[in-house]
């Protein structure tokens, strides 16, 4: 039986089919799925207390991009922050929103907040995670120079805020409006209802029950999707290095300010006393570790100023007798200064009162200490050179007449001496003046014992 032949256009469109489907079987197993990191057991953690300053952007960029570098699964940054500066708060979000890694902001443990630019940062997350008890919200800007702003450029710095809240909720897909509402009327919500308005994504205890709880969760790093793969993951601790633990300690307004108080005192002793060099250099490291501090802060140079001038004015009045005016002054200067130096609406760029009253105290009293010793110096008798004789008390050896020296003894020392009176020897006599070699002196009526 003659089989039956197939037509060449027919088998030649099977091949070019069966080709397609190969071609587009192997451009699937390369096309990108769902991204995982390489290290899938391995999570980072940033713990962070504190305001968010320089070194805190420094400390949160490095670890994002160690995380990168590492290639783990997400790098979580546990936050409890009142808020910081925004330049250092932009850095952190940049850092963020470039990461390759999931970027995972976790305001925890319990009692710790996310205000101001914390909330900047924890919306700004691939995943946003509150721990029971904590709160977000107040992301109002403040003028930190403590200058009040006039109704034109408060709203142009509040628009400003807004628009950047806003867009960082939309990117993410957070609430929107609630992100102006933390901005323009400083709203505050607990984390229960951060997750009802879908301001952050979950609540979790700790950091092993955030894991859990989102393992399995796809997020958009940086356009590509990533399932997180995060249930029993080794959490690798991050802390700060010993040099950003020291330099965040030292950009405290209250060390800040107790430096600059101990750099004056070491200058003060040692233009006070030229080459004891301990001082000098004490103080000149103080000042120049307050100067750093200073300059990653909300400084007032102009309470800078004040401080300085009231340093002078209480120098001053060791060597200039202005009868305690260069004193009052130079101690209003420097409480002037000390109250205008941090001058700022966020709690925690001013100097606590706890720290500040104190050290004025202390800072006064020493120089009006030093002051008081310098007039009681001037007021002592001369105790060396002939002008330290006088005043002297004696007896007289060889009878003293008028115009006729004699001898008398004093100050363990045989002096000729003039009176204006006659003098018996062996009389008491008290020494009231040295002319050259003679003592002139005055007979005393009652004799010394």
């Amino acid at each position: 039986m003659r089989g039956d032949i197939v037509p060449r256009s027919v088998t030649v469109k099977s091949r070019l089919g069966a080709t397609l489907v190969a071609l587009m079987s192997l451009l699937l197993l390369f096309l990108p799925g769902p991204r995982s990191s390489a290290n899938a057991q391995t999570v980072h953690l940033l713990p962070y207390e504190g305001a968010i300053t320089p070194v805190a952007s420094e400390y949160i960029v490095q670890g994002i991009e160690a995380a990168e570098d590492a290639a783990v699964e997400a790098v979580i940054v546990r936050l409890d922050t009142p808020g910081g500066l925004d330049s250092s708060m932009r850095e952190i979000i940049k850092a963020t929103m470039a990461s390759d890694v999931p970027v995972i902001f976790f305001v925890a443990p319990g009692g710790s907040r996310a205000a101001s630019a914390g909330v900047y940062m924890t919306m700004a997350a691939h995943v946003a995670a509150m721990a029971p008890g904590t709160n977000i919200g107040s992301a109002s800007p403040v003028a930190m120079m403590g200058a009040a702003m006039d109704s034109t450029m408060s709203k142009k710095v509040t628009n400003d805020a807004v628009a950047y809240l806003e867009s960082i909720a939309q990117k993410r897909g957070r609430n929107a409006e609630w992100a102006k509402r933390f901005v323009v009327d400083a709203e505050n919500i607990p984390a229960e209802r951060a997750v009802e308005e879908r301001v952050v994504d979950l609540v979790a205890d700790d950091v092993p029950g955030l894991l859990d709880a989102i393992d399995g969760w796809t997020v958009d790093v940086d356009g590509e999707s990533w399932t997180l793969a995060t249930a029993n993951a080794t959490v690798d601790e991050r802390p700060m290095s010993l040099r950003l633990a020291f330099l965040k300690r030292l950009v405290d307004p209250n060390v800040a300010y107790l430096l600059l108080l101990l750099g004056i005192y070491g200058l003060f002793f040692e233009l006070s006393n030229p080459g004891a060099l301990a001082p000098g250099i004490l103080g000149g490291i103080s000042i120049l570790l307050a100067l750093y501090a200073l300059n990653s802060l909300p400084t007032n140079f102009a309470g800078i100023g004040l401080m300085v001038l009231g340093v002078i004015m209480l120098i001053l009045e060791v060597k200039i007798t202005s009868y305690g005016a260069l004193s009052i002054g130079g101690l209003a200067s420097l409480v002037l200064g000390s109250l205008m130096l941090f001058e700022s609406p966020a709690s925690w760029a001013r100097v606590s009162m706890k720290v500040l009253i104190p050290a004025l105290l202390g800072f006064s009293a020493f120089f009006l200490v030093c002051a008081w010793l310098v007039v009681r110096s001037q007021r002592r008798p001369v105790s060396t050179g002939m002008a330290a004789l006088i005043g002297e008390h004696g007896r007289v050896l060889n009878a003293i007449t008028p115009g006729e020296p004699g001898k008398v003894v004093f100050h363990g020392e045989v002096w000729d001496a003039v009176a204006d009176e006659p003098v018996t020897s062996g009389a008491s006599i008290e020494v009231v003046a040295i002319e050259g070699r003679i003592a002139r002196v005055r007979h005393l009526a009652t004799p010394e014992i």
